[in-house]
C-alpha cells in the first residue's frame, strides 16, 4: 500500500461552477513533493490540509474533516475501462492517488499511517456536484458516479507532516464497527433508511454526517 501521487490544485476559473466568482481548484495535477500535510481549521475557515492546494469554497470543502482526499488507483483504472479513456492521477481532484488500498472500504475512523511520520483518519466520503460533472465532462456523470459507488474517502490530519509519492502507507487502527466510507456514501446518496445505520461508527462519525442522520430520524418519528 503506497502513495503513487500528490495532487495539488490552484483556483482557475471555468464555465460549468455554479459559484458566484467562477472558480474552483478541482482539477489537480501530480507534484514531486515533499509536501507538508496539516490540520486546516474548521469547515467555513479552513481549506485544504494540503500545503499549496487550492480550496475555493470553504463553506462547502475543506477544513479539518476533509483536510485531504484519496482515491485508489485502482479504481481509476475501473473507470478509465468504464470511459474508454485514460485518466491521469488527481483528476477527479484527489490529493492522494494510492495503490493497494481499498480506500471506500475503509472503516470510518481508520487511520492511516502515511510514510514515517504523518498519520490520517478516514471521515466521509466525496459527495459529486455540478463542478465535478462539468470538470469531467460526461454526460450524466454525478448519476454514474453515485452509481458506481467507489467515491474515495476524505481524511483528517491527525499527526502533521510531510509525505511524499512513494510513501508507504499503513492501516494502524480500525475500528470495531462496520461502517464504511461506502456505507455512508449510500446512505447518503441512493438508499437514507441506511441513515441510522451510520450512528454505529460513534464518535467516529463527523458531525455533519451525524446532523443529517438526526434531521432523517426526526422526520421519521410519528
Amino acid at each position: 500500500m503506497k502513495v503513487l501521487s500528490l495532487n495539488l490544485g490552484s483556483a482557475v476559473a471555468v464555465p460549468y461552477t455554479q459559484q458566484p466568482d467562477g472558480l474552483t481548484g478541482i482539477d489537480k495535477r501530480p507534484v514531486d513533493g515533499p509536501v507538508r500535510v496539516f490540520a486546516p481549521g474548521p469547515k467555513g475557515t479552513g481549506a485544504s490540509g494540503m500545503t499549496g492546494d487550492a480550496v475555493c469554497h470553504t463553506r462547502h470543502h475543506g477544513g479539518d474533516d476533509q483536510a485531504v482526499y484519496a482515491y485508489a488507483r485502482e479504481d481509476l483504472d475501473e473507470w478509465e475501462r468504464d470511459l474508454g479513456r485514460p485518466l491521469r492521477s488527481g483528476v477527479f481532484g484527489e490529493n492522494l492517488t494510492v495503490s493497494g488500498l481499498d480506500v471506500s472500504g475503509a472503516r470510518v475512523g481508520e487511520r492511516w499511517r502515511v510514510g514515517p511520520e504523518v498519520v490520517l483518519q478516514v471521515t466521509s466520503p466525496r459527495i459529486p456536484c455540478g463542478t465535478f460533472q462539468g470538470h469531467m465532462g460526461e454526460p450524466q456523470w454525478v448519476k454514474r458516479f453515485t452509481a458506481k459507488g467507489a467515491p474515495g474517502a476524505y481524511l483528517r490530519v491527525l499527526t502533521p507532516g510531510e509525505i511524499r509519492p512513494g510513501d508507504a502507507v499503513e492501516v494502524i487502527h480500525r475500528p470495531g464497527h462496520d461502517v464504511t466510507v461506502a456505507l455512508v456514501f449510500r446512505a447518503l446518496m441512493v438508499e437514507r433508511a441506511l441513515l441510522p445505520r451510520l450512528l454505529e461508527a460513534g464518535e467516529d462519525l463527523p458531525a455533519e454526517e451525524r446532523e443529517v442522520v438526526r434531521k432523517y430520524r426526526g422526520r421519521q418519528a410519528p
